[in-house]
């Protein structure tokens, strides 16, 4: 008989637990004569199910994500809930000889009965629960199954009293007892995201029947060092059940079209010896050399996304299926390089950190991933293909799976394999001291055991992590260092004694990775930031790096990011608003809050002291506004140049092998779980800020930079970027300009160097022929920045490069094609007289065409739509956030429009509030 799987999706129902009813059993009695839940119980509107998705729409509690809601809606994280279901088991499912229930996913602790009888009690959001139940517990129809959520904040609580209150981030990161409980911890509140305490089925529960089954399939593909890069593959199973009812097991390899590529099948020869256990692994039951079948997977713009289908199946003596699996793979080799450097750069030698996919060192450009939604069930499948074709078309190879979200449903990986997108995957540990006590590590080791098992398939997963920021950006002191002697991970405080959870960092988890990920291995990373034994996690030269001396810590000004690399960047960014459209959602209308430093604006922007780091950064740059939308422009362009520099600059320290000075930059932060001021370069409703199409042009194949030296007339701690109109007098200013070429053969470019000037009518041109290395960035030019002549017998006066604005191109000599464009403006941009440019737009159908009399900084273009607020960008853009240049014209196009189009809107510097440019 084959196995049968029946999903339970249908017919649930929730309630508030009553505490007046002693046993929770009793909560579940049906209306006297039926089997038809009491009153008090409400069916759930979706499965799986979230309890505050099911409130909202019962109107029982309002949108937390509108207004000052998030208070009301606190008591909610109080509360016990219950979910129950009532199903029917068909009676040729009853006479299988085994039963499991599978839980994929509770929030978070939860007891589970089954017709009256407790048979699970689960406490770990992250782990998959498979539940044997016995056949005589089943009935042939009105099998009860209670769901009992207890309050995961009151157990944090209770546990934190047990074993004592630590240190876990800053006040903005939620309560410290979140580090005690297994579920994600920015449900306890983030410098990003509200407190909201979810709790629920959040995914699929299905009742498996059976006498043999599959459990579960390894298909190893297999890559054999460069340059031979041979795939091969290597297939094991484990079974469960009474293994004497198989016959043989079939192996099957297709290709995404479905077309057959090998086939195989193994005689199972264990006969009835095998039956005295219910689980049966079976090893390498094929091994096949595939050198001449397959085609190898690779990372987007190296290759194609080449998926195959491996397909198993157990067969009685007839070739009669009992039971089949299909799971999906892509050969390649992934390798994270750590080796001595042959050159030194600003910061010394130290070892790369750098990424080797099929023999092919990849510069990685890409986002830091949170949960997009603080409901995880109102997520579906095309949601994530959405989010994660945003990063595809903006040039992005890799996404870093933060460890204070939670390990994201089998779609997101699945549409990275499909993408090409590579995963650093974290463990689910963010910014706390982590306890180690044997009952909390064994639930870590299962919790990994099962995700390393459900993720280590994929070809996108390039590197499983242990933690986030478990370790200090600070000097360590000596004591402590005894403490600590194979390397510093002392928390970023300074004055945390020990770190239990260094059990679990540098053994637990890398011994599942290890044990589970043999072959093919995926690399294993202790935490992120890491240097390494000994050094300190800050150290530039060693590990990866989070950069947050910007903004953050020391509150550096962003021209800096041009000199504050690392060897890898996991984490660097830079905060801004959101989409207009995006604040008069939470705004909701009260128009006496429409203002930047309103209360209703505060409720909506976490980051720790942003009131003094924006009025610091933004001071530095901008004028000064009262005007919202302009206020809310300026965020967005300082958000752009600052976080664009550092794409652009980091890029260019990819010199060419044994020069891999940086070898990747992941920003903090691609998405948003709610509406918020954020580091997000894409807002909550996948609105892209300018920053998501400046990143994307860094990030092109091709790609040109400049970096602008002013000299001023004395020592000074001003940015070197900037030209100083008070104590100190800029003289001087250098131009260096580099291309980047991330493809792997040489390219022969022209560079045009066009410089105007914002206060007459000078120009200066230059042209020169240059090749860019393959892989790597080249340096093209190192000259003083052209400017206007000295006013006669002012020898002494500023600088007249002070409003020179320099434009880059590299064109394809043979063909005329642009393949870059930078603009370098004079800084700071407060001291800037922007001209008005003489916009010219032009719109035939989906293409919009841009030209200017006068250089144009920062053009931003917003489509009007007959659509609510809370619908996405109604328009996906191929580029915006133009720096436009006369004589030099450009087009881009609106793709996939949504609702009706009414205005098209610009926004510049010189005119941030923005203005109708055209209409339908």
């Amino acid at each position: 008989m084959q196995a049968h799987t029946i999903s339970l999706d249908q017919a649930w129902y929730w309630k508030e637990r009553d505490t007046s009813i002693a046993q929770v059993k009793d909560e579940i009695k049906p209306k006297t004569g039926t089997s038809v839940l009491s009153d008090k119980w409400s069916p759930a509107t979706s499965f799986p199910s979230e309890i505050h998705v099911e409130l909202i729409k019962a109107k029982r509690i309002p949108d937390p994500f509108i207004g000052f809601n998030e208070h009301a809606v606190q008591w909610v994280g109080e509360r016990g809930w219950l979910y129950c279901t009532l199903f029917d088991v068909k009676s040729e499912d009853r006479e299988k000889k085994f039963h499991t229930l599978v839980f994929e996913g509770l929030d978070t602790i939860c007891d589970v009965y089954l017709n009256g009888a407790q048979i699970l009690a689960a406490d770990n959001m992250f782990r998959t629960y498979a539940v044997p139940v016995p056949s005589h517990t089943l009935k042939d129809s009105g099998n009860q199954l209670l769901l009992h959520f207890l309050s995961a904040k009151r157990l944090a609580k209770a546990l934190e009293k047990q074993f004592g209150r630590v240190r876990a981030g800053s006040t903005n990161l939620g309560d410290p007892s979140r580090v005690y409980v297994r579920k994600a911890q920015y449900c306890w509140r983030w410098d990003w995201g509200p407190e909201l305490m979810t709790c629920g089925p959040y995914r699929p529960i299905k009742l498996i029947s059976y006498n043999i089954r599959i459990d579960s399939v390894h298909a190893r593909a297999l890559v054999s060092p460069a340059p031979e890069l041979t795939p091969s593959l290597v297939v094991d199973a484990t079974l469960s059940g009474d293994a004497s009812l198989f016959h043989s097991i079939a192996i099957i390899l297709r290709d995404r079209r479905g077309c057959l590529l090998r086939i195989g099948q193994v005689v199972n020869r264990a006969g009835d010896a095998t039956a005295r256990s219910s689980v049966h692994e079976f090893q390498g039951i094929v091994k096949w050399s595939l050198g001449d079948i397959v085609e190898l997977w690779w990372p987007v713009r190296y290759g194609a996304q080449e998926l195959y289908d491996v397909e198993v199946s157990i067969l009685d003596k007839n070739g009669v299926a009992l039971d089949a699996h299909t799971q999906r793979i892509g050969f390649r080799r992934v390798e994270l390089i750590q080796e001595p450097l042959q050159e030194a750069d600003r910061h010394g030698k130290g070892t790369t950190f750098l990424f080797e996919v099929n023999g092919v060192r990849m510069f990685m450009g890409g986002s830091n991933w949170i949960p997009a939604h603080n409901f995880l069930t109102k997520l579906q499948p095309e949601d994530y293909r959405a989010w994660l074709t945003l990063m595809r078309d903006g040039n992005q190879n890799m996404v870093r799976l933060w460890g204070g979200g939670v390990y994201e449903p089998d779609c997101f990986y699945d549409i990275c394999d499909e993408l090409g997108i590579l995963v650093w995957q974290d463990f689910q540990f963010a910014c706390g001291v982590y306890p180690a006590h044997k009952k909390f590590v064994e639930n870590v080791r299962l919790e990994a055991q099962d995700n390393v098992r459900r993720l280590r398939r994929h070809p996108s997963l390039a590197l499983f992590c242990g933690n986030n920021e478990g370790k200090s950006s600070n000097p360590i002191q000596p004591s402590i260092l005894t403490l600590l002697p194979d390397y510093q991970q002392v928390l970023q405080w300074g004055d945390v004694p020990d770190l239990p959870a260094r059990l679990i960092y540098e053994d637990v988890l890398p011994s599942v990775v290890s044990r589970l990920c043999d072959d093919p291995p995926v690399p294993y990373h202790p935490g992120s930031p890491y240097g390494g034994q000994g050094w300190d996690t800050s150290d530039p030269t060693v590990g990866d790096v989070h950069q947050w001396d910007i903004w953050a810590g020391k509150e550096r000004p962003w021209q800096e990011y041009a000199f504050r690399n690392g060897r890898f960047v996991s984490e660097f960014g830079m905060p801004s608003f959101p989409d207009t459209k995006t604040v008069d959602y939470w705004l909701d209308g009260d128009v006496k809050e429409r203002w930047a430093q309103s209360r209703l604006m505060a409720q909506h922007n976490r980051a720790g002291s942003h009131e003094r780091r924006f009025a610091i950064a933004m001071n530095e740059n901008f004028r000064l506004t009262c005007d919202l939308e302009t206020h809310i422009y300026n965020t967005q362009l300082m958000q752009s140049e600052a976080v664009s520099l550092a794409y652009r600059a980091w890029r260019r320290e990819w010199r060419g092998k044994g020069k891999e000075f940086t070898a990747g930059a992941l920003i903090w932060q691609l998405n948003d779980c709610w509406p918020v001021v954020s580091w997000s370069v894409v807002d909550f409703f996948r609105r892209p800020k300018p920053a998501y199409y400046t990143i994307a042009r860094e990030l092109e194949p091709i790609s040109v930079g400049i970096l602008r030296t002013v000299t001023q007339n004395r020592d000074n701690d001003r940015p070197k970027q900037f030209y100083e109109f008070g104590a100190f007098r800029s003289v001087g200013a250098t131009l260096e300009v580099w291309g980047a070429n991330s493809t792997l053969e040489a390219r022969t470019v022209r560079l045009e160097l066009r410089c105007f000037d914002l206060l007459s009518a000078w120009t200066h041109n230059e042209v020169l022929d240059a090749v860019l290395h393959p892989n790597q960035s080249t340096e093209l030019l190192s000259i003083p920045c052209p400017c206007p002549p000295l006013p006669e017998g002012e020898p002494h006066a500023m600088t007249p490069s002070h409003s020179v604005v320099v434009g880059a191109r590299l064109v394809a000599p043979e063909s005329g094609q642009v393949l870059a464009r930078y603009a370098d403006w004079p800084q700071p941009f407060r001291h800037v007289d922007f001209p008005e440019p003489g916009l010219h737009v032009e719109v035939a159908g989906e293409k919009v065409s841009v030209r200017v009399e006068k250089p144009l900084k920062g053009l931003f273009l917003t489509v009007d739509t007959d659509g609510d607020s809370a619908e996405p960008e109604p328009v996906r853009w191929t580029d915006n956030a133009l720096d436009v240049l006369p004589d030099d014209p450009q087009t881009v196009e609106m793709r996939e429009a949504r609702g009706k189009c009414v205005r098209l809107r610009a926004a510049y510097m010189g005119c941030e509030h923005g203005r109708i440019v055209h209409e339908w």
